[in-house]
């Protein structure tokens, strides 16, 4: 329920991603003896929410969120930079989660960036994911593992763009038009950290999460959300500025924002004054 209202509040225009996430999470958490860990990979472009879902979802697990020390973000950019480092980061990776989860069952992992993540790291990870009781003594099966990628973007987007070019209603849209192309077109994305990967191959990952462009009237909703936030009352006119000052696209039907709700932030700021 606590999952659920954050959710509902705090992420906008993802109908899709809160309702496979809460099915996820609750059947998984119902469940006294899961055969595997929890896998779920975020896909989609910038500023769609992926980085707030999987903080929202850390923070209902472990309360401190990504100030506790059961919760790891690894980001491919900084943590796994070297190409030619490959081999030392798959074992640092191994040691790194296998110390975690004997420490705390129920840890939670973020990998963000795995569109930038060499190929190859992160079949590191593939013997914890997997169907076993334990691994060399240590049980996997209660921690929940979380890939953040822009790797598929486009395809959401476009069948996004698809679905509102025939008439269609963006909530229609459902797993099922999504999560093929999905798990099909990130295996064969060269530079997509699961290029190839085992993870894909063997159907550990539980499901592929897509996060829908953003439309004008959600960037709206992230603009009073952040005003709220702030304590502001909200000012519509300002709403509307904010929101007209972000780029869309197509080019001529100019539908979704470039940069989702990313830099409403800094936006808001230069309107504080008003």
């Amino acid at each position: 329920a606590a999952l659920k209202a954050q959710l509902d509040n705090r992420l906008f225009g993802q109908h899709l991603a809160k309702d496979v996430v809460l099915k996820a999470v609750l059947g998984f958490s119902n469940n006294p003896s899961p055969k595997k860990p929890l896998m779920l990979s975020l896909h989609g472009w910038a500023g769609t929410g992926k980085n707030f879902l999987s903080q929202i979802l850390a923070e209902q697990v472990h309360p401190a969120g990504l100030r506790s020390k059961f919760v790891h973000l690894f980001l491919a950019t900084l943590h796994f930079p070297h190409h030619d480092q490959v081999k030392l980061y798959k074992e640092q990776l191994q040691n790194w989660i296998r110390g975690n989860v004997s420490a705390c069952p129920s840890s939670v992992f973020i990998f963000d960036e795995m569109d930038k993540m060499h190929p190859g790291v992160i079949d590191a990870i593939k013997p914890f994911l997997d169907y076993y009781e334990e691994v060399d003594g240590v049980s996997y099966r209660k921690a929940i593992f979380i890939f953040l990628s822009n790797a598929g973007g486009d395809l959401i987007n476009k069948a996004a763009f698809d679905f509102w070019s025939s008439g269609k209603r963006r909530e229609d849209i459902q797993l099922k038009d999504l999560e093929p192309l999905l798990s099909v077109g990130v295996f064969n994305n060269k530079n997509s950290g699961l290029w190839h990967s085992s993870i894909i191959d063997r159907n550990l990952i539980d499901y592929f999460v897509p996060f829908l462009p953003l439309e004008h009237r959600h960037v709206k909703m992230c603009v009073r959300a952040e005003m709220a936030a702030r304590g502001y009352a909200v000012d519509e006119e300002i709403v509307q500025a904010v929101a007209d000052e972000m780029t869309y696209f197509p080019k001529e039907e100019k539908i979704y924002s470039d940069k989702g709700c990313k830099t409403v932030q800094a936006k808001l700021d230069i309107h504080e004054d008003l």
